[in-house]
């Protein structure tokens, strides 16, 4: 069943491409015409590329692993940001940092700064330094948040990227090939969609389409979330119920042991007395 409907997108405004003159032929394969020199996405092809692309990431995502959300323009920035923080994934939407991915073990230093100078003010010694130097650390810990704060908790490298406008993230993109990090992206008629892995055809620049689509992404998150904490305690029950059936075959076997032992002397009492009475008999005589 699909995670939306056709008339869903369409009252979106999901099917607004870009100018004609400025389309990628690449994209030829997911526009159904041309309207007032605009370009019209299929939208059915949108809603099985869609509905694809959020049953791929359900399973990243139940398998425990995180997906980086990227939208660095203005009308995406914050839709993104809450739908990431919602389901406490890790997003970047001020600016992308050329190596985030490809170096980023530099980038967990300056997350590691901006703890460090978190430490400073629980501490006291914040407190302690001139009223110079407290503005200089506090003035570098904004702008730490502002690039950084997104991506705090990533603690590795994420499992996949979402992105809006591959055009304009261009950098992102040419970093998590490197990497072989999978990629889900809405793709305008203006880009090229090639270098996706699950590339779904949708209006990027309209606030209702980045939405939805988004909106369709965080509500497969959510359920391989649910489901991976379901697997979580249905398999803690099973190891309960295996150490319980342990050690109560644990308890049972000392009687049983006992009970055998038991059984062992009288068949050798039975055996004993025989021989006893033959013994007696040949003194007899």
């Amino acid at each position: 069943m699909a995670r939306t409907t056709y008339q869903d997108l369409l009252d979106a405004g999901v099917h607004f491409g870009h100018l004609t003159r400025k389309w990628d032929p690449k994209m030829a394969q997911y526009i159904f015409m041309e309207r007032n020199g605009i370009h019209i996405i299929d939208l059915n092809k949108t809603v099985v590329k869609l509905d694809e692309a959020a049953t791929a990431i359900k399973q990243i995502v139940k398998s425990g692993r995180k997906v980086l959300f990227v939208a660095t323009k203005k009308q995406a920035k914050d839709i993104v940001a809450d739908y990431a923080k919602s389901v406490n994934m890790p997003f970047v939407t001020e600016r992308w940092l050329g190596g985030m991915l490809t170096n980023f073990a530099t980038v967990r230093k300056s997350i590691k700064k901006m703890s460090n100078i978190d430490k400073l003010t629980k501490d006291g010694t914040y407190s302690n330094l001139s009223k110079k130097e407290r503005l200089m650390i506090q003035r570098e810990r904004i702008k730490l948040e502002s690039l950084l704060g997104g991506i705090s908790d990533l603690n590795r490298l994420p499992a996949a990227l979402f992105l809006i406008d591959v055009k304009k993230e261009h950098i992102a993109v040419s970093e998590a090939l490197k990497l072989n990090i999978p990629t889900f992206a809405m793709v305008d008629t203006n880009s090229d969609p090639s270098n996706i892995d699950f590339p779904i055809p949708a209006n990027d620049d309209a606030t209702k389409s980045i939405s939805l689509v988004t909106g369709v992404i965080i509500q497969a998150i959510q359920e391989g979330l649910e489901e991976r904490k379901r697997d979580k305690e249905e398999e803690a029950e099973k190891e309960a119920v295996a150490a319980k059936t342990k050690v109560d075959s644990n308890e049972a076997a000392p009687a049983e042991g006992g009970k055998r032992k038991r059984v062992t002397a009288d068949v050798e009492a039975e055996a004993v007395a025989p021989a006893a009475e033959t013994e007696a008999e040949g003194s007899e005589e």
